[in-house]
């Protein structure tokens, strides 16, 4: 993808918010009935516990919170388009993007749903920053939200740790390419050739080919990291927190380690949250950012992997959200 030039608009990070179920499940509460251990989960994925939807709590619903959080914090006049990104959509249609607007009080404005597995999130930014660049859009919401931990079969002790359910939001605004928080170089990639590796025909029937996806996780997410990196004109020793998708902490150390990131570089919250899919990367930033591991100025790396498979990696420099208040005025006009 072509990086967007300094005389064009540019997308912007505004604000963030995130959310996540209420009820928690510890790796003990699951060795309770599976044939697991906690070391074995712990050694294996880095996660202790996860998050987990109830029967009345939709996707639609999680979106919703972490998209208020980050309108609450910037205070915007308007919102121009949202974009959804989910593989656990509430239905197969409509779209739950255009429920999620309305429910926001932005009934109106477009609004759609992107399905790209894990990289959703990225694929949602990358539309965004489109939509601003292409002047149809001043301000864009974009929301990685899924309940995955619906996806694997109950009994399945691969898979069901390894799987909780959130939702993290991201504001865009129009800026300038010199900005803190404007979205730099975007590296995006998909492979159907790799569509059985992870894949779910139903709700309870995931199945997940976990060495394969291993390796194309890594090799995938480094290559496009470094692409991203250079296209930034970032020696790799520059970036000063990676942002990967949280699938499992030994894919990401040894993404991280390929790049030479040190570890304490690499941001992670796996170990609470577990792999909540395209919430993953936008609740990272909205807990990094909160307990200020996120730092204003940090040169940032975001990469991640899915099913498709599809593949990305972004650069940013992290804004200072705190000063966030977007200007007022009239609605951009369409």
């Amino acid at each position: 993808m072509t990086p967007v030039s300094a005389q064009a608009a540019t997308a912007v990070v505004a604000a963030v918010g995130s959310a996540l179920p209420s009820c928690t499940v510890s790796n003990d509460e699951l060795t309770a009935r599976l044939d697991t251990t906690d070391e074995w989960i712990r050694s294996r994925t880095g996660i202790t516990r996860r998050h987990i939807a109830g029967a009345d709590q939709s996707t639609a619903d999680l979106a919703i919170r972490a998209a208020a959080q980050a309108l609450t914090s910037s205070e915007p006049e308007h919102v121009d388009a949202l974009v959804v990104a989910t593989t656990t959509p509430d239905r197969c249609c409509p779209a739950t993007a255009p429920a999620v607007a309305t429910r926001l009080g932005l009934t109106g404005i477009p609004a759609y749903d992107l399905a790209a597995g894990c990289t959703g999130f990225l694929y949602a930014l990358a539309t965004g920053s489109g939509l601003i660049a292409a002047d149809t859009a001043r301000t864009v919401l974009v929301i990685g939200a899924d309940r995955l931990a619906s996806l694997p079969h109950p009994d399945d002790r691969t898979t069901v740790p390894l799987f909780g359910d959130g939702a993290g939001a991201v504001l865009l605004r129009r800026g300038s390419a010199d900005e803190t928080g404007a979205l730099g170089p975007m590296v995006l990639g998909s492979d159907g050739t790799g569509a059985d590796l992870i894949r779910a025909d139903r709700p309870g029937a995931l199945h997940m080919d976990g060495a394969d996806v291993f390796r194309h996780a890594v090799d995938r997410m480094t290559n496009a990291s470094r692409q991203a990196a250079t296209a930034a004109g970032w020696d790799l020793a520059d970036v000063d927190r990676l942002i990967p998708h949280q699938a499992n902490s030994r894919i990401t150390s040894f993404v991280a380690r390929q790049l030479g990131v040190p570890d304490d570089r690499r941001l992670s919250n796996v170990a609470e949250v577990g792999n909540t899919g395209a919430a993953s990367i936008p609740l990272l930033l909205d807990h990094a950012s909160s307990d200020g591991r996120l730092a204003p100025g940090h040169r940032t790396l975001l990469t991640a992997f899915g099913a498709g498979l599809t593949w990305g990696a972004l650069t940013l420099t992290w804004p200072d959200l705190s000063r966030t208040r977007l200007p007022q005025g009239a609605p951009h006009d369409r």
